[in-house]
């Protein structure tokens, strides 16, 4: 016998179906159907201030990387232009075609913002990167609109970014929903990073921490 409350029941559960697929709040496994490429030591690059040691700006413990600069910090080589960093730079797995994701945990402590924590490396001119993911106080921007996490510090979260080249699309996932979705910018080889790259309007101190660290590609 059907009763009012399994009507009440299936009627609540086509609701909550329909509302998070219309909504795109609906958490999948964006690796699926991806490739995990073998990552070690040699596979990260630490980009950092060129005057200052590695333990001063970098720490790998209990698998958690720790990343920070800051503000007055020199730029990654004497003679370059850029603002200071301090970057994982993601190596041996450059590319120019076909379907990558990175997937990592993240981490921003209170305070840092004005500062770039992932990007997509390689872009068209005058582009000179696909993707920025950006923190100015306190939210997770795609470059700096529109936002995509409102409160990202001292909380970790799993960010998926998947570029189709060939497509030229770029889409991001937190926590495994599909969060944004932007055109790609051109280039003709691209890479990941992650970390602290100041931006505009930056902090004087800027740190991210990341685990789990994945490199993936379509087959």
């Amino acid at each position: 016998m059907v009763t009012l409350r399994h009507v009440l029941v299936v009627t609540l559960a086509i609701y909550l179906f329909l509302s998070m697929h219309q909504t795109g709040c609906w958490s999948i496994d964006p690796t699926d159907g991806f490739i995990e490429l073998p990552l070690n030591g040699s596979n990260f690059d630490i980009q950092k201030p060129y005057d200052k040691p590695l333990d001063q700006r970098y720490s790998f413990e209990g698998g958690v990387h720790k990343l920070w600069v800051f503000s007055t910090d020199k730029p990654l080589s004497l003679n370059s232009p850029t603002k200071p960093r301090t970057e994982i730079r993601i190596r041996g797995y450059d590319y120019s075609s076909g379907i990558w994701q990175f997937e990592g945990y993240g981490y921003v402590p209170n305070g840092t913002s004005g500062v770039c924590i992932m990007q997509v490396f390689g872009g068209a001119s005058p582009h000179a990167t696909t993707l920025m993911l950006r923190v100015y106080n306190s939210s997770l921007f795609y470059y700096r609109n529109p936002v995509l996490i409102p409160n990202v510090y001292n909380k970790w979260y799993r960010l998926n970014v998947i570029h189709d080249v060939d497509a030229a699309k770029v889409q991001v996932y937190i926590d495994g929903v599909s969060t944004y979705e932007a055109a790609g910018r051109g280039g003709t080889s691209h890479y990941f990073k992650c970390g602290v790259y100041a931006q505009d309007d930056d902090s004087y101190y800027m740190e991210s921490r990341w685990k789990g660290i994945k490199v993936l590609k379509k087959m």
